[in-house]
């Protein structure tokens, strides 16, 4: 029995509201050759007909079969630019995060600088304040 004998006796069983689940078993009670027999008294035309609407079937189950495949890269490719937009995100945060502590040792910095000169300035004021007293007191 060929492929395509098989596929219209398939076909030829689905008509008749047969959907068959386990084809062995229908092969066995010669259900296969009753759809065979069927095919082969058919006129031209009609077999025709017939092969074309097999041929359609079984390209409409290629067609699904690869439509699944294509959802399965699609699926992947959604998945790797998530991971590559998370990876960018996070290497994001991470520049982020050092920015701000740059910045806070910055501050901290300008802090201890902003200190020191107050120090300066406070040692300069009593140094004066100093000056003065001594002078005042020789007059």
């Amino acid at each position: 029995m060929t492929r395509e004998d098989m596929s219209v006796a398939i076909f030829l069983l689905k008509q008749k509201r047969k959907i068959i689940k386990n084809y062995d078993k229908y092969r066995s009670k010669g259900k296969m050759a009753g759809g065979i027999k069927a095919k082969n008294e058919m006129e031209p035309k009609e077999r025709m007909k017939l092969m074309s609407r097999v041929r359609k079937k079984e390209r409409q189950k290629e067609r699904k079969k690869e439509g699944r495949k294509e959802g399965k890269k699609k699926k992947e490719r959604k998945k790797e630019r998530e991971r590559k937009q998370e990876k960018k995100a996070s290497k994001k945060r991470k520049k982020e995060s050092k920015k701000k502590e740059r910045e806070k040792e910055r501050k901290k910095e300008r802090r201890k600088e902003r200190k020191k000169e107050r120090k300066k300035e406070r040692k300069k004021e009593r140094k004066k304040e100093r000056k003065k007293e001594k002078k005042e007191r020789r007059n």
